[in-house]
């Protein structure tokens, strides 16, 4: 065997173990630990190559950065059986009620709102399915249209800040999340009123698709409304600025934004009545299945990447893509088509742990700024949620949807916004002002430390 071809058949071997259905951790340490006995075997690896994995996953378990995860997905899970998301849609569908599509743009704004509070896609998108869509469905509205805004309004929490995935990204990118969060912002609204515009046209071009809501189903009217209005809006903006504000001001890393959202969602619970020692039990659970499953795939990754490095697949990866015609348009082209398809089978955790790592040394010798990019890929990760028929948003919308909501209705339904989610990708391609003029750094800022890289080094920001 030629040790030119070792890295190819070493990717190969990825996409083996993943197509036969192992776990991604475990078919990401496997093929790692195969190719490094094939390679000693050959004489192609030194085996003194692997006394780096210890600090490598020393690194991992030490990165505070990666504290932010479990509070934000503790948060969600509070925030959502805390009766905030249901009283927010309930409201703001009165209040929107009188114009056609007005539910729809309810729960588009109440996803946008969800996203900034709780970074949890599954939240958003069960809690929104639970209380709108019956709703939405007994008042007419076609099932295609109902289960899409709901499935991609949910997907929201993808790509606005406090987004999980933006924290995994800012981690493989090796950039700040605080300078991630700030990137996105503007093409996460932007995304979220072409989401508004498409159920306009929709409303333009088939009425009957949204009707407006019935006389007799407004129950809210006035001042009334408008006093209600506010008072649902004065906990998701408070936890906004706990969260969000305090990062964006400089006050508190990401980390310490997510301890204290996660805090305000107990508060919140509480002051509601809501929060049961049940209710405690399953979010810590959840909260604790989730850290574990990506910090096993950040340990795999690293088992990969150190032997991958091993055999010069860096190298390898870097001539095929330094090579594409066209420079650096070229290179975004292939990079979001490949990212695109590989969405129809991987998630976006699994993308971000086992592709980007692949591309982000290629983008930083092209010269890509790595926020920009990050938020680029974020964007277009945004449709694995979304694709039929493995979109995650598509099965939580299935596990809460009516039976009489077929599962096909759910994927037509998702088709339109996928398309939209695509349009976004080019917008960002082509302005990528929308990131990189909002992505001043605060002198003033905490500095966030150990930021693990690929090569086993931390990066200071």
């Amino acid at each position: 065997m030629g040790f030119e071809i070792m890295a190819p058949l070493m990717f190969l071997g990825l996409v083996g173990f993943l197509l036969l259905g192992y776990p991604v951790a475990f078919s990401l340490a496997a093929n790692g630990l195969l190719f490094m006995l094939i390679g000693i075997n050959q004489g192609f690896f030194e085996f003194s190559l692997m006394q780096a994995l210890p600090d490598r996953v020393f690194g991992i378990m030490s990165n505070s950065v990666l504290l932010a995860i479990p509070f934000f997905t503790f948060m969600g899970l509070i925030l959502e059986r805390s009766g905030m998301a249901e009283e927010l849609l309930d409201t703001l569908g009165q209040l929107f009620g009188p114009v056609r599509g007005g539910l729809a743009y309810s729960v588009i704004f109440v996803g946008a709102l969800l996203a900034a509070t709780t970074g949890v896609v599954a939240a958003s998108v069960i809690a929104m399915g639970l209380i709108s869509l019956p709703i939405m469905l007994r008042y007419g509205y076609d099932t295609r249209l109902a289960s899409g805004v709901i499935a991609a309004s949910g997907t929201l929490a993808q790509i606005i800040p406090p987004s999980l995935v933006l924290i995994v990204l800012a981690d493989q990118l090796g950039t700040s999340v605080g300078d991630m969060y700030k990137g996105a912002m503007l093409p996460s609204l932007v995304l979220a009123v072409l989401y508004v515009s498409y159920v306009f046209v929709v409303t333009m071009v088939k009425p009957e698709a949204a009707p407006a809501l019935p006389l007799d189903a407004r129950t809210l009217h006035g001042m009334a409304l408008l006093r209600k209005a506010m008072v649902s809006l004065v906990p998701p903006l408070v936890l906004i600025f706990l969260v969000l504000g305090t990062i964006f001001l400089g006050i508190a890393t990401p980390t310490e934004g997510g301890a204290m959202g996660a805090a305000g969602a107990l508060i919140l619970a509480v002051a509601k009545r809501r929060l049961t020692v049940d209710l405690l039990k399953q979010a810590m659970d959840s909260t604790a299945k989730l850290t574990s499953f990506v910090v096993f795939i950040l340990i795999g990754s690293t088992v990969f990447s150190l032997v991958f490095r091993g055999v010069d697949g860096d190298l390898w990866v870097e001539g095929l893509l330094t090579a594409l015609p066209g420079g650096e348009v070229g290179f975004l082209i292939v990079v979001n088509i490949l990212v695109f398809l590989l969405a129809f089978f991987l998630d976006f955790f699994e993308i971000a742990f086992i592709i980007v790592p692949l591309l982000a040394p290629v983008a930083q010798k092209l010269g890509i700024d790595l926020i920009w990019f990050g938020i680029l890929l974020g964007i277009n990760m945004q449709t694995s949620f979304m694709h039929p028929p493995f979109g995650f948003a598509l099965f939580y919308l299935r596990s809460v949807a009516p039976k009489e909501v077929k599962t096909s209705q759910i994927y037509w339904g998702a088709i339109p916004f996928v398309i939209v989610q695509i349009i976004m990708v080019v917008i960002v391609l082509a302005f990528p002002g929308l990131v990189l003029e909002d992505k001043a750094v605060n002198s003033d800022a905490p500095v966030e430390i150990q930021l693990e890289g690929l090569d086993g080094g931390y990066n200071t920001q």
